[in-house]
C-alpha cells in the first residue's frame, strides 16, 4: 500500500505563501494518531525539502525535554524507517536513507512493505504515475486564501472513513475509486 498524509487548509492548500506551515493545528491527540499510523509504515518516501524539515527536528528528539511527549515519541519511529529522498541536488546517507533522483514507478511498486509519501512535488508524480493507492488528508479549520494546493489535477478518490480530533483538525481517508 502506498499513502500519503498531510495537512491541509479548507480551501484545499497544502502549504501557505512562502512554503508556510505554521497554519497546521496539532495536539498530543493526533500527533499520537499520527505516530501509530506511521508507526505502521516501513518505507518513507520524501522529497528533498521534506527529508530537511524532518532532518532539522527528528533524529534528537528525545533531546528536547520541553517537547511533548508525542512529538518526542516520533523520533525513534524517524529514525528507523527506511527512507528514500527524491533530490536532484543534493545526497543523503544518514538515518537509514537511500538518495534517488528520478521516479522509478516499477521500483516503488516493488517495496514491500507500506510506503507513505511526504512532499507535495514528490506526491504530484506519484499521483502522475498511478501510484498511490490511499490519501490520508488532515482538514485543518484555517481558509489560507492562497499556497500551494494539494491537488493539482484532478484526482477522483472514494471516501473511506473520517475521524474529528480534538483541535478541530478533521481526518479523511480516501482510497482510489
Amino acid at each position: 500500500m502506498i499513502s500519503t498524509m498531510a495537512s491541509v487548509s479548507l480551501d484545499g492548500f497544502f502549504e501557505g505563501p512562502g512554503h508556510d506551515i505554521d497554519w497546521h493545528h496539532m495536539s498530543d491527540e493526533l500527533h499520537s494518531h499520527i505516530n501509530a499510523e506511521l508507526a505502521k509504515f516501513g518505507t518513507f518516501v520524501d522529497g528533498r525539502r521534506n527529508h530537511e524539515l524532518m532532518l532539522a527536528a527528528w533524529p534528537h528528539a528525545e533531546d528536547h525535554p520541553e517537547w511533548p511527549q508525542a512529538m518526542r515519541d516520533f523520533g525513534p519511529i524517524w529514525r528507523t524507517a527506511r527512507k528514500i529522498v527524491y533530490s536532484r541536488t543534493r545526497t543523503f546517507s544518514d538515518w537509514n536513507t537511500e538518495t534517488r533522483t528520478e521516479v522509478d514507478p516499477d521500483e516503488i511498486r516493488a517495496i514491500t512493505t507500506d510506503v507513505v509519501v511526504g512532499g507535495n512535488e514528490l506526491l504530484q508524480t506519484f499521483f502522475e504515475h498511478d501510484l498511490v493507492d490511499e490519501v490520508r488528508l488532515y482538514l485543518n479549520p484555517v481558509a489560507l486564501g492562497a499556497g500551494t494546493p494539494f491537488f493539482q489535477k484532478p484526482n477522483a478518490l472514494a471516501l473511506k472513513s473520517t475521524r474529528a480530533f480534538d483541535n478541530g483538525v478533521v481526518e479523511l481517508i480516501y482510497g482510489r475509486r
